[in-house]
């Protein structure tokens, strides 16, 4: 059956809203969204330091609140909005050492709470609440190895329980959540990108291996639409037939089919139209979107795209406000957010591309 083109926003429905800037430049934080307020928790700073500041923007108001500050500081924890509560878990402490702590932020109080930590200390954790628990997949370990954990944390009786494991260990995967399946994607092992692409069953409680990805290619996005999932750009590692050519960023875009169940076959079309790595994807109006990021200029890209699969070509968005790499996402039905990153240092920068229902 042929999908409807009325499926697809038009380009310029699509269109930037520029919030205040936070008061600490930051790289790596950890943003909530919860109760019409944006948090924005730790991360890095200038000097390399993980950050304890925390600090909220209500959405209405576009005024930005300093928090109490996180009990540990760290830099690329997880976070998720647990009921009326905050959870951050692992990231990264002064000595670059990865954390097990998990400590709860309530924001009726304006209060932080220690809880039972994650046993195993674990940097770049993929987490998601699914159903009022707390789903914490991979992460790096102290030993800078892999893990194929998975944990899920139970509130009220404040305690974490192992599920079988990945198959694949893996660090800063990216994972999404269809019907009762929790898909991972990608994600690093040291400095080797991963390609496993699995998926675990919430009821059977068991893991499926899917088709890997089909080319290795680091500091690349995914993303994931009702019918696909996508793995885009990076920067491609030069293979053991091309010893002497050095790693170049790519416009790659690979297309897995869930209903046929494969990776499409590229075309010249579906690349995007910048080479880009180190950027942010995310989906609005039934588009695929990738902003900033870095290419073959000097300074971070401004350039922003997205993917129409109904022509399977890239358009051209409006540029972002403040172009950036490392940027922090944040994916909402009608708002990806870009939190801080770096332009020429860490960047105090949120913006917001917004999808404009009434256009």
């Amino acid at each position: 059956m042929p999908v409807p083109e009325m499926d697809v926003s038009p380009v310029k429905s699509l269109q930037w809203e520029v919030f205040p800037p936070m008061a600490t430049c930051r790289v790596y934080c950890t943003p909530v969204l919860w109760g019409g307020r944006l948090y924005v928790m730790g991360g890095c700073s200038e000097n390399g330091m993980p950050l304890d500041s925390v600090e909220v923007l209500d959405l209405e108001s576009q005024s930005w609140c300093q928090l109490p500050p996180l009990p540990t500081a760290r830099a690329g924890a997880s976070a998720v909005a647990l009921g009326d509560q905050l959870v951050v878990m692992g990231g990264m402490d002064a000595q670059q050492n990865p954390l097990a702590s998990v400590e709860v932020y309530h924001p009726d109080e304006g209060k932080w709470e220690r809880k039972t930590g994650l046993g195993q200390a674990s940097m770049g954790i993929t987490a998601l609440e699914i159903d009022g628990k707390v789903y914490a997949l991979g992460g790096m370990g102290s030993d800078t190895s892999p893990q194929a954990l998975v944990r899920v944390y139970e509130p009220v009786k404040d305690q974490w329980l192992s599920l079988a494991s990945m198959p694949t260990p893996r660090y800063g995967a990216f994972s999404f959540l269809h019907g009762n399946k929790l898909y991972v994607l990608g994600g690093r092992q040291g400095k080797m990108p991963v390609t496993a692409f699995e998926a675990f069953d919430l009821e059977m409680k068991s893991w499926t291996r899917y088709p890997c990805i089909p080319s290795r290619r680091a500091f690349s996005s995914c993303a994931a639409t009702e019918r696909a999932f996508y793995s885009l750009g990076g920067l491609q590692q030069p293979g053991p037939h091309n010893f002497y050519s050095r790693p170049h960023f790519v416009s790659t875009v690979e297309e897995y089919d869930s209903e046929q169940g494969v990776w499409l076959k590229p075309t010249r079309s579906s690349r995007m139209r910048e080479k880009r790595a180190d950027f942010v994807a995310g989906c609005l109006g039934g588009r695929v979107i990738v902003a900033g990021g870095l290419g073959n200029q000097p300074s971070p890209l401004a350039s922003v795209e997205s993917y129409n699969h109904v022509k399977r070509k890239w358009e051209a968005v409006v540029p972002m406000p403040t172009p950036r790499c490392s940027c922090t996402p944040l994916q909402t039905t009608n708002m990806l957010f870009l939190i801080g990153g770096v332009s020429q240092g860490p960047s105090n920068a949120v913006e917001a591309l917004c999808l404009q229902e009434s256009v």
